[in-house]
């Protein structure tokens, strides 16, 4: 995902005060451990989440609190249409358990 400039301390500071529907909505997905890194030089966000079922994760952009957090969050990095956040998959190279 990508911030945009100068919007980092405002990134921070909605998600230190996420949703409890939005907390909810992602623990009942499965979600048990996600965190989100950012690059401050590029405005990277690269986000790591552990879940049983990654299946589960496509249930989510249906969910009407989740379309509300994303036209939260839309002002501040780059979206979708949809006002999903624009996002590039990245392909594993190295894994240790």
């Amino acid at each position: 995902m990508k911030l945009h400039k100068g919007f980092e301390d405002e990134y921070r500071r909605r998600h230190d005060a996420i949703w409890p529907e939005l907390q909810a909505l992602l623990h009942d997905a499965g979600i048990r451990e996600y965190s989100i890194f950012l690059d401050e030089p590029s405005g990277t966000l690269f986000g790591v989440l552990q879940i049983a079922d990654a299946t589960r994760l496509d249930e989510l952009p249906a969910q009407a609190v989740m379309q509300r957090w994303w036209a939260y969050m839309c002002d501040i990095m780059e979206s979708n249409p949809d006002n999903s956040p624009v996002t590039t998959l990245l392909q594993e190279v190295f894994y240790k358990p």
